[in-house]
């Protein structure tokens, strides 16, 4: 039994294999046929047209049989209506006539050599290697992890620069909240050391001063602390200046 299962396996390999090189063959007759009825229709004679129109005949004839056997069967029927009408042209007596039936032919040579690289190619595509799918789909899954990675490293980045748009926000908060209280703190000073010059009889008052706060904003908190320590510093020494002179 196993060995009549090797033989029937060792066949259907061996057809198969026939049918290829058949189908290989019937290829390169009906592209022989197909280059011959063109020059036919191109002829300026009837001479030379009846020539080139013999030679693709003889080609459809020799790929028939191996159209039949490649099992190409749209192509077959194709082959045989355009050999049908080029066995019409020997007979004709005008360049025209002949030229109509080959014009016909020609068409239909080229849809038959259409098929067949139809029929080829599906034949090529059942037998592919399994090997080959497994492989493209591997590519496949590979092709989507870089898809995801690149997905996630835009989110990452968009992540990213939300939270640095988060920070810089609370870093705003926090400089306009401190440069309020700064700024209250020097307006009660002043309101208090031009009280006690009042009270002296000084003649002298402090101005506050108006302040950029949106250049402030631009300054780190330490760079703005220190400002305000300066403008303290200043504002005392005015302050002290007013009062000695009001002793004078």
């Amino acid at each position: 039994m196993k060995k009549y299962y090797i033989f029937f396996l060792f066949f259907i390999i061996c057809l198969k294999f026939q049918c290829q090189t058949n189908c290989s063959e019937a290829y390169s007759d009906i592209l022989y046929a197909y280059s011959d009825v063109k020059l036919s229709y191109k002829a300026n004679n009837i001479s030379h047209l009846k020539e080139y129109a013999y030679k693709s005949l003889k080609a459809f004839e020799r790929a028939k049989p191996k159209l039949k056997d490649c099992g190409c069967e749209t192509s077959y029927n194709l082959a045989y209506d355009a050999y049908e009408l080029l066995a019409k042209v020997d007979g004709v007596e005008t360049y025209e006539d002949g030229r109509f039936y080959v014009k016909r032919a020609r068409d239909i040579a080229k849809q038959s050599l259409i098929e067949l690289e139809k029929c080829t190619s599906e034949a090529q595509e059942e037998k592919s290697d399994p090997n080959n799918d497994e492989l493209a789909s591997l590519q496949n899954e590979q092709e989507k992890l870089k898809q995801q990675q690149i997905e996630l490293k835009r989110k990452e980045k968009e992540i990213k620069l939300k939270l640095a748009k988060q920070n810089e926000k609370e870093l705003m908060l926090q400089k306009e909240q401190i440069i309020s209280q700064y700024k209250t703190a020097i307006s009660l000073n002043v309101k208090n050391y031009n009280d006690i010059l009042k009270i002296c009889g000084c003649g002298d008052k402090i101005m506050t001063s108006n302040d950029n706060t949106d250049s402030l904003k631009t300054k780190s908190i330490e760079e703005i602390k220190t400002y305000y320590l300066e403008n303290f510093k200043l504002l005392s020494k005015t302050y002290v200046s007013y009062l000695d002179a009001c002793d004078k």
